[in-house]
């Protein structure tokens, strides 16, 4: 076979890795989409299927359960699957959830089909990172790894709410359909520009299960899910808090989303390249600046210029998606595919943590900016539990070295 027909070099690098790295973040940008999307056609698909507008939410946990499933899941059942093949896989079921979304007769069915549509999620952006960063350098494994992930954070910006108004321009299930069209296109473009990568045979579902046993892949997940939840507490409530708190008018939704959009991208590549510093140093300086910028929303916020500032900030703190993802790539040892796709399985419990914990503090009567007051409390755990690891990583590497000495 060519090295133009399958995508690779002689020594197995990608032909064109930007091309390459483009098909994978397509599939991120349609993921991104597919998941926010529906926060902005809640009222539509309510009155759709005949649910209550807060029943919608339903929809969105199944979706948040599906990713968390299919994480582990998937990772162990496909281990020895060629990843170019496993990719173009997930894109495949990720388009039938969203296809099949459009036909549920009912509101039960569709959670059900989100539930499905959500089962790829972590798989594939697991799978997609460790293919990126198979094809470059060793110090640059986060910026590829960013470059990935540009496509999660440009549908924060642009596809969520560009599906948003073409739902509710000509109903809901164009959105989805949409986001149907991009997994499909994502599927050819990785079959034509990611070099094929012949299957571990010595992966096994066993050996990939192990990565859940790991106490630093544990400690780098707790990290995750913990350091990012603030993130999630602000973006969850971040409209109404500006125009309760801030008086800001609701016409200027979208340009907060946008704001909030720019901030993640900037994150992300900031983040990446703290990583590929000093991975270890960077994570809690990371950490420490989204303590600060989230907890200064909780001040920012009683003026509307000011608070659409520090949405920008908190959106930097896209900057931890990175560096986990490059962490876990040097704990999981032999358990690489598990190991990648539990981080986003671990965002997604962040998201509905930070929203949950955000909730209960607006309902015991704070103001609507304590969201940001959760989201430095939570950055501070996040650096607790880095730090904990790594304390025991070094207690532990001292005992094998006295004990072999």
């Amino acid at each position: 076979m060519s090295a133009s027909t399958d995508a690779s070099t002689p020594s197995g690098g990608a032909a064109h890795p930007r091309l390459a790295e483009l098909a994978l973040a397509l599939g991120g940008f349609g993921i991104g989409t597919g998941e926010f999307v529906i926060m902005g056609l809640m009222s539509r698909v309510a009155d759709d299927l005949q649910v209550a507008v807060p029943d919608v939410g339903y929809a969105i946990s199944s979706y948040a359960l599906g990713v968390v499933v299919g994480a582990p899941i998937i990772s162990a059942l496909a281990a020895r699957l060629p990843k170019r093949a496993l990719l173009i896989g997930l894109m495949l079921l990720f388009a039938l959830g969203n296809f099949a979304s459009i036909m549920a007769p009912h509101f039960g069915t569709f959670v059900g089909l989100r539930f499905i549509a959500g089962l790829p999620h972590g798989a594939y952006f697991g799978v997609a990172a460790l293919v990126a960063a198979a094809a470059v350098p060793v110090d640059q494994r986060a910026r590829a790894v960013a470059r990935v992930m540009t496509g999660l954070t440009v549908a924060i910006l642009v596809g969520a709410p560009l599906a948003t108004w073409v739902g509710n321009l000509i109903g809901w299930q164009a959105a989805f359909a949409g986001v149907g069209g991009i997994a499909l296109l994502t599927a050819l473009m990785v079959r034509l520009w990611v070099p094929y990568q012949p299957a571990d045979r010595q992966a096994s579902p066993k050996r990939e299960m192990t990565a859940m046993i790991k106490p630093r892949v544990l400690f780098t997940l707790g990290v995750a899910c913990f350091g990012c939840g603030g993130m999630f507490a602000v973006f969850s409530y971040v409209m109404p808090t500006l125009t309760e708190q801030a008086g800001m008018a609701e016409s200027l939704g979208p340009l907060v989303l946008a704001i909030f959009g720019v901030g993640t991208i900037l994150g992300n590549f900031a983040g990446a390249r703290i990583a590929d510093w000093n991975l270890l140093r960077g994570i809690p300086i990371i950490l420490l600046w989204v303590a600060c910028v989230q907890g200064g929303f909780y001040f920012a916020a009683n003026s509307v210029w000011t608070g659409l500032l520090f949405v920008a900030l908190v959106g930097t703190s896209m900057a931890v998606a990175p560096a986990m993802q490059t962490r876990l790539m040097d704990v999981a040892e032999d358990a690489q595919t598990m190991a990648a796709s539990l981080n986003h399985a671990a965002f997604n419990m962040a998201n509905a943590l930070g929203a949950w914990l955000a909730g209960v503090t607006i309902k015991m009567g704070l103001a609507w900016s304590s969201t940001g007051l959760v989201g430095t409390s939570l950055a501070l755990l996040g650096i607790a539990i880095f730090a904990t690891g790594r304390w025991l990583e070094k207690r532990e590497a001292l005992q094998q070295s006295a004990a072999s000495s």
